[in-house]
């Protein structure tokens, strides 16, 4: 395991990488810090990979991860159970997981880059049955594994060309041939005009690319343009000088109080890491004297903190709620400032999104977008005929609603009324009396209309009198009725305000204390975190020296069986022992030796000849190739039937 730790050091610490790392640093390295360390390689073999994984979801990064695991071919040790093991340990960010990866990848980093590119070519996408019986998608699919074919067909002659390499004599060989000083200078003005073309073709790559920004830029700085010009057309002097107000106040906040303290801390940080970079490698005598030191001061904190206790002023409690609620208002203005710094930067994004979609309107339609006055005079204009609308609408609502109210309050009395009408209809039946409520109701029409006609008639002061008579008397047996009830009343009111001023005065108190036990609990977080964190380091310093004990154990068991080997007078255990077992392999390894330099030397006495026959055969094969070439020139330039003497010998062209 330490072998291990030390070779992915070694390997970190080195190009490309640049660490910085010792021993100590990179086993206490948290797991989101070792999962980045973890991608850092990934990302050096496939730039895909680059990603700071803090604005990644744990889950995306495990996927991604293992997908290019996969495409790498690292095999996890161990069965099923492992690999789900596997990918919880790195979830997690586990040591034991991440270190084999480590260096696994630090091994064979060139041979892992070249397999990354040729999966971006080489991995088929697997294309569902049902979508390639349209023809298109056939064709097109075809299509690509011919290009795939071609591509491993290229990548093979080039790997051979790059492992192919001329010979001295092929070169001398070249100096044979007539010209070749011309050919040479042709060849060479080519590869400066393709090296000349490359770097044109480069500039010209760099100049779209700039041309591109700029023109990024000046839209940004059009848009930036016309808001500010928006804005001066439809501000007043004195909401300008509100806005600005507020930013001076915003910026002013920023620089004074938020960015000092982040500077402040990331000094604080810097200073930390320098001091411990700064600091040489530390033993196990070390830590534990900083262990013991550590433990002091925890029991001096613990003193302290008692003997602050027991004095238990009640003043500097008082001031203690109100720095922890001082603290509890800064943080929230901290986070209220950085709410107000997400939202401005979502405002201009949104700006340049409105700019666009002017820019696309007035392409599409070529109607102009209200702006200004005119946009604010159509909104008022909306909101009245919306308003006027709501209200007609709630108006329809409610007679729609008394209408159905109506309706069945009639079917219900229709309902009563029938149900009435027939028990009376089967009482009258039961007593013999059929029809008597028929001519009841005739006979009370007819006292009815009587008694009008009568009254029309009849009606006199005096029984207006005693009309007013009854109706006062019955107005005061009412005022009488509802005195204790209006009595009661009034105490209720009375109760009722006493509960409200009481549960006033509790809220009151209830806030206060949220807010001082909302301060407990977050001091409680920090110390809880703080604890978990010490936990953590505290266990990967046990494990880490748990493995290390291990190690050495059975190292010392190895150096005890072989001294154990080599003392013992059997010789069969002699010959068990490792020291037996190298010398062994010395003297085979030596006999090996003796036999490779006697078959060196062979070598070398008959290299000089055989390189003259190869020499002598090459030179004949150019020769009879030179004479082939020039008896078919001439054969082609000869009329036919002209007799070519050559070599002493008459021959006649047919």
């Amino acid at each position: 395991m330490s072998d291990q730790i030390k070779f992915i050091v070694d390997n970190l610490n080195k190009e490309p990488f640049r660490k910085n790392y010792n021993l100590i640093t990179f086993d206490s390295l948290e797991p989101m810090q070792l999962l980045q360390v973890l991608n850092d390689v990934l990302a050096e073999i496939d730039p895909k990979q680059v990603v700071d994984i803090r604005e990644e979801m744990p889950e995306q990064t495990t996927k991604r991860m293992l997908s290019l695991l996969g495409i790498l071919k690292y095999k996890p040790p161990g069965n099923a159970t492992d690999m789900s093991t596997f990918r919880q340990g790195l979830v997690i960010g586990s040591k034991p997981v991440i270190y084999p990866v480590l260096h696994w990848l630090l091994q064979r980093t060139n041979e892992l880059k070249k397999r990354a590119y040729l999966a971006r070519f080489l991995i088929k996408l697997e294309v569902p049955s049902e979508f390639l019986q349209d023809e298109t998608v056939a064709d097109t699919n075809k299509q690509y594994e011919e290009l795939m074919e071609a591509f491993k067909t290229l990548h093979k002659e080039c790997e051979q060309l790059k492992t192919s390499g001329f010979s001295t004599a092929e070169i001398r060989r070249v100096e044979t041939v007539q010209n070749h000083q011309r050919m040479l200078k042709i060849a060479r003005q080519l590869r400066v005009e393709k090296e000349r073309e490359e770097f044109l073709a480069q500039q010209k790559q760099e100049q779209k690319n700039q041309l591109f920004h700029a023109v990024q830029r000046l839209q940004r700085v059009q848009n930036q343009l016309k808001s500010m010009r928006h804005a001066a057309a439809d501000a007043k002097p004195e909401s300008l000088m509100k806005r600005l107000e507020e930013e001076i106040k915003f910026n002013s906040y920023m620089v004074t109080e938020k960015f000092p303290k982040e500077l402040e801390s990331k000094k604080k940080e810097l200073h930390f890491l320098q001091q411990v970079v700064s600091e040489p490698a530390m033993g196990h005598s070390d830590l534990l004297e900083l262990e013991s030191k550590i433990n002091e001061i925890n029991t001096q904190i613990n003193q302290l903190i008692e003997k602050k206790m027991m004095r238990n002023e009640p003043i500097e409690g008082k001031l203690s709620l109100y720095r922890q609620q001082a603290s509890i208002i800064s943080r929230k203005k901290e986070a209220k400032a950085e709410e107000l710094q997400e939202a401005k930067e979502k405002l201009a994004n949104l700006e340049r999104e409105v700019s666009v979609k002017t820019n696309q309107t007035r392409e599409f339609d070529g109607t102009e977008v209200l702006k200004g006055d005119e946009f604010k005079r159509y909104v008022s204009k909306l909101r009245s005929k919306s308003t006027v609308f709501k209200k007609k609408h709630q108006i329809i609502a409610e007679f729609k609603a008394e209408f159905g109210l109506l309706q069945r309050t009639e079917e219900l009395l229709k309902q009563r009324h029938e149900n009435i009408q027939h028990q009376l209809q089967t009482i009258e039946e039961k007593k013999g009396i059929s029809g008597y409520s028929y001519t009841q109701e005739e006979l009370e029409r007819v006292s009815a209309l009587k008694t009008e006609v009568d009254e029309m008639k009849g009606r006199t002061l005096d029984d207006m009198s005693e009309m007013v008579k009854k109706l006062n008397s019955l107005v005061s047996e009412k005022k009488s009725a509802l005195a204790p009830v209006i009595k009661e009343l009034r105490q209720l009111r009375q109760k009722c305000q006493e509960l409200t001023q009481e549960c006033d005065e509790k809220k009151s108190q209830y806030d206060s204390c949220a807010a001082g036990l909302e301060s407990n609990r977050s001091k409680l977080e920090q110390e809880v975190r703080g604890l978990r964190e010490e936990c953590l380091q505290e266990e990967s310093r046990y494990h880490y020296t748990n493995c290390m004990i291990k190690n050495l154990e059975i190292q010392l068991r190895r150096a005890t069986d072989e001294m154990k080997a080599y003392v013992s007078s059997d010789q069969q255990e002699k010959r068990k022992a490792i020291r037996q077992q190298y010398t062994k392999n010395i003297a085979e390894q030596e006999n090996l030796g003796k036999k490779l330099r006697e078959k060196q030397k062979a070598v070398r006495e008959s290299h000089g000849p055989n390189m003259k026959q190869a020499k002598m055969w090459r030179d004949f094969e150019q020769l009879m190739e030179c004479k082939k070439q020039c008896f078919l020139k001439q054969q082609s330039q000869t009329p036919m039937g002209q007799v070519i003497q050559e070599g002493g010998e008459d021959r006649l062209v047919l």
